[in-house]
């Protein structure tokens, strides 16, 4: 019997600067990480970044890194930092 293997999986946490607080960034990442199938979290930082984590396919990962280097149309990102991290197994998509 072949064996079958898991899918690839991804897990990638995120750093935006910028005026990213109070225009909806955590809310409107949450709706698009939920739409590509995303664990994880999103949260403010006292300094006033976001700070997100991705888990899921390396593509639909891509696509939300992709979308917080832009945010929603009242942001205006001027930092973006990527930093891979080992894959946790996360579960939903929360707020903080």
């Amino acid at each position: 019997m072949p064996t079958v293997s898991a899918p690839p999986r991804r897990r990638s946490r995120v750093l935006v600067s910028g005026r990213v607080q109070g225009v909806g960034f955590r809310y409107r990442c949450r709706r698009m990480a939920l739409a590509h199938g995303l664990a994880g979290w999103c949260r403010n930082l006292p300094d006033g970044r976001v700070e997100a984590c991705f888990e899921g396919s390396p593509d639909a990962v891509a696509a939300a890194l992709g979308w917080c280097r832009e945010g929603p149309p009242a942001a205006v990102v001027t930092g973006y930092e990527e930093i891979t991290e080992p894959f946790e197994g996360e579960s939903g998509f929360w707020l903080g």
